[in-house]
């Protein structure tokens, strides 16, 4: 806390018990940040300089459109730079889609449809590996937001 009064940082941070303000004392200790900031500075001196320069403008630009190629009809992908899809674009079923809440309309639809080809499959007592596929689709669509 830096010579700050324990009692000051409680009320700075808005906690109703002094304890509560001691603890973060005791789980972020000054050595604590002291040894991770001498860490790093030891990896970044056995790691190749150009890791740590400006990038180009034509290296900025891929960066940078990386995250235009993210954007799909119904939000955002959120996997990683370089990365490919591993659901072949089957957005809806993806745990890394960050839906926008404009599209919730058309994800609700998609809900509802697939829950009435469900039930269509139930009725017409189709092929259980049908009737799974289109369950696990209906439990992966993010309408919950």
């Amino acid at each position: 806390m830096n010579s700050l009064p324990p009692y000051i940082a409680q009320v700075i941070c808005g906690h109703k018990s002094l304890d509560t303000t001691m603890g973060y004392k005791a789980i972020y200790p000054a050595e604590t940040i002291e040894a991770h900031r001498a860490f790093i500075a030891r990896r970044r001196a056995t790691r190749p300089s150009d890791e740590y320069r400006t990038p180009t403008e034509e290296e900025w630009e891929a960066f940078l459109a990386h995250f235009e190629k993210r954007k799909v009809s119904i939000g955002t992908c959120a996997r990683a730079f370089a990365s490919p899809c591993v659901h072949e674009h089957a957005c809806v079923r993806c745990s890394l889609l960050r839906p926008d809440p404009a599209q919730r309309g058309r994800l609700e639809e998609t809900r509802d449809n697939l829950v009435a080809r469900i039930a269509e499959a139930e009725r017409a007592t189709m092929r259980h590996s049908v009737r799974s596929g289109l369950t696990v689709t209906n439990t992966m669509t993010p309408c919950g937001f």
